[in-house]
């Protein structure tokens, strides 16, 4: 499949928006999470063990993503957008507790479906040895969403209620799909017994590089999230629950972050993905043990998160981008099954940091590290001819 130039540039642009807004909704529920745990009236600690519930939910998008490659990457992108709409929808009309995790979780599949989705769609159409520039080009997403998206929300949820925002994006989840729906193009693969998913699963279990990656992928997620979940509560125990400070501390991560996808964009084909994995790493773990020495000065916490998180974000696209040929037969069910990784990472996250951060922020910053330390491992053994 191919189409022209423009048309990917203008695709591009559009993921890029799209992404943008999934991840504003996904997001916003970490710096937000003690505002939506007690407008529901729920303690903190339990949202965000009921997060691993939602994360997951995640580990199922590789089971709806492959049909971006048994069938076309126009469906798998309709589909991820219809499921985000859907969970966007369903906190609208019911909400309560179970309506928040049932939603939040609708919408973390629908990501998981999107991703791969449109990622295998710009990796049948850019050359690899170019494809790190475009795929960081699309994980702008994340950083525009703490940048821009959260703090709209923080306005949203100040002036209206807590359910403000999901109603809002279940209008402009409709409106995606129809544009989705009627600019992509129809390129429908050819069923095959070859082409199939038990056929696609099979190559990357097969594998060795491919799981090696997944592994890899699963503990540096964990990692972040350790620190990911909890960063809320930890800077509402240590300088007050306000939207000012979290909306600051959301913005810091997303300017970090989009620091980290340009970084990608301009070096990550010249330096190489795997080097740049490993050189993040440890500069992600050193961000991880600098975080409890700020406690108690706002602009020094800022800056070490700031530091986390553009390191991880780095490692992030690395890792998507390194795997998105690691099977190239079934480049979509691969990136789907890392996007899944990611989701198990952060469900061993959601697991571990609430108990850990309960005795001490040091434990989570230390298990951080050596979550890092083991996936660094693992990349050694992530190989793309």
């Amino acid at each position: 499949m191919s189409i022209s130039s423009i048309k990917v540039k203008f695709h591009l642009f559009l993921f890029t928006l799209a992404r943008t807004i999934i991840n504003t909704n996904y997001r916003m529920v970490y710096p937000f999470l003690p505002v939506f745990a007690k407008e529901m009236g729920v303690a903190t600690a339990s949202l965000a063990i009921a997060f691993s519930v939602r994360s997951f939910l995640g580990v199922f998008g590789p089971f709806l993503a492959t049909i971006a490659d048994t069938h076309d990457r126009k469906t798998g992108i309709l589909l991820g957008v219809g499921l985000f709409t859907a969970g966007s929808g369903v906190v609208g009309i019911f909400p309560n507790f179970w309506g928040f995790i049932a939603g939040t979780s609708l919408v973390l599949l629908g990501n998981g479906v999107f991703i791969p989705s449109l990622n295998a769609y710009l990796g049948d159409n850019v050359p690899f040895e170019k494809r790190g520039r475009v795929l960081a080009i699309t994980e702008l997403s994340w950083a525009l969403a703490f940048i821009g998206g959260i703090p709209l929300v923080g306005l949203l949820l100040e002036s209206f209620t807590w359910v403000t925002p999901f109603l809002i994006f279940t209008i402009i989840g409709v409106l995606l799909f129809l544009l989705f729906a009627w600019i992509l193009p129809s390129n429908r693969i050819q069923s095959t017994e070859g082409n199939n998913i038990k056929q696609n699963f099979r190559r990357i279990l097969r594998t060795w590089p491919a799981l090696a990656g997944l592994l890899a992928g699963i503990l540096f997620t964990g990692a972040n999230e350790t620190v990911n979940l909890i960063f809320g509560v930890w800077i509402e125990d240590q300088f007050g629950l306000n939207f000012a400070a979290l909306a600051i501390a959301s913005v810091v991560i997303g300017v970090s972050e989009l620091s980290g996808e340009v970084f990608s964009a301009v070096w990550l084909d010249a330096i190489g993905k795997r080097r740049v994995i490993w050189i993040f790493l440890g500069v992600n773990s050193l961000a991880a043990l600098l975080l409890p020495l700020t406690d108690g000065v706002l602009a020094w916490a800022l800056a070490g998160l700031g530091l986390f998180y553009i390191s991880f974000e780095i490692v992030l696209v690395s890792a998507l981008t390194l795997m998105s040929e690691v099977v190239p037969s079934a480049r979509a069910t691969m990136i789907a099954a890392t996007v899944a990784g990611f989701s198990l990472g952060r469900m061993l996250g959601d697991l571990i940091a609430p108990g850990l951060y309960g005795i001490s922020f040091w434990l989570c910053c230390l298990a951080a590290v050596a979550l890092n330390a083991l996936a660094a491992g693992l990349m050694t053994q992530v190989k793309v001819d």
